[in-house]
């Protein structure tokens, strides 16, 4: 009986979408709001190193990027937990790609179409309980439907997935599944994956013969280090609310509650700062960009 390995590990998806163009095009297309005539053709991949990551969250995102016959650019990321920085990674990545041409001193009608996929494997907005598919957009707050084109960024939250969710997207259903459905426990593939040429090449990547005693290490290595960094960062997270929840009281009795809340975050900020800077693995720089303290207060701890 064959076995398989998790595709949102680190090696399997850049395997499965990193080094398939096939599989990849088949994947954007189904999950994308593209209009019928202006699907992706063919594709070609570009360097994934746009900007510096975090040592301190380096497992937990993996990201494929790519550029497509009609000279479009789309970023495919994996996101193992999330968290509100996330959400600004998206952003910037994408802002930064649609800029990239400018900064080459090439003018605006260079400027690119770019899409960002953000596949998540956790909830990443626990306030839309129902909705799993989320499209952002630059809108015009009192007509949405006047839309600037030039990026758009779409998260996928698969704990929220439901086959049953989607009615009319079969690819999307059959990838979505593939990432959700496929790991180490699986003991049967579903027959209209199976049925279907694109899921038959994932699965196939994704079975355990295909890979050396070496990378199976690293597949594991990959899961302890994600299981270790969110341990990590939810550990940092409750310091901070802790505290900045027992500040904020203190401050809300002495000088109001606004002021209170400011100051309790003030105090999540540096005791998440001072752990981080004890633990001796980042830079000051690091530490600001993470805490948004400026580098001078953080030498001063």
């Amino acid at each position: 009986m064959a076995k398989y390995l998790d595709p949102k590990a680190d090696l399997t998806f850049k395997k499965v979408f990193g080094e398939q163009k096939d599989l990849l095009q088949s994947f954007l297309n189904a999950v994308l709001p593209l209009k019928e005539g202006t699907e992706i053709e063919s594709l070609e991949y570009l360097s994934p190193e746009m900007v510096p990551e975090n040592p301190a969250k380096k497992y937990s995102i993996v990201d494929v990027r790519c550029t497509d016959n009609h000279n479009r650019q789309f970023i495919v990321e994996m996101q193992m937990y999330w968290t509100e920085d996330f959400l600004q990674r998206a952003l910037f990545n994408t802002s930064k790609a649609y800029v990239r041409p400018l900064e080459k001193g090439d003018g605006y009608d260079e400027l690119r179409q770019v899409y960002c996929v953000s596949i998540i494997n956790d909830i990443a907005f626990p306030n839309l309980k129902d909705e799993f598919y989320h499209r952002y957009i630059p809108a015009n707050i009192d007509h949405p439907e006047n839309t600037i084109k030039g990026f758009e960024t779409i998260f996928l939250e698969l704990p929220k997935f439901r086959p049953s969710s989607v009615s009319d997207k079969k690819m999307m259903v059959l990838w979505l599944r593939f990432l959700t459905e496929i790991n180490e426990q699986t003991k049967e593939i579903p027959a209209e994956m199976m049925e279907n040429e694109f899921l038959c090449k994932a699965v196939g990547i994704v079975e355990q013969s295909a890979y050396t005693d070496a990378q199976r290490m690293a597949y594991d290595k990959f899961w302890d280090e994600i299981v270790s960094e969110r341990t990590l960062m939810k550990g940092y997270f409750r310091q901070g609310h802790a505290e900045g929840r027992a500040e904020g009281r203190a401050e809300g009795r002495a000088e109001g509650r606004a002021e209170g809340f400011v100051e309790g975050d003030r105090a999540r900020q540096i005791s998440t700062a001072m752990s981080l800077k004890q633990m001796g693995v980042l830079s000051v720089s690091q530490i600001a960009e993470a805490t948004g303290l400026t580098e001078d207060e953080i030498s001063k701890l």
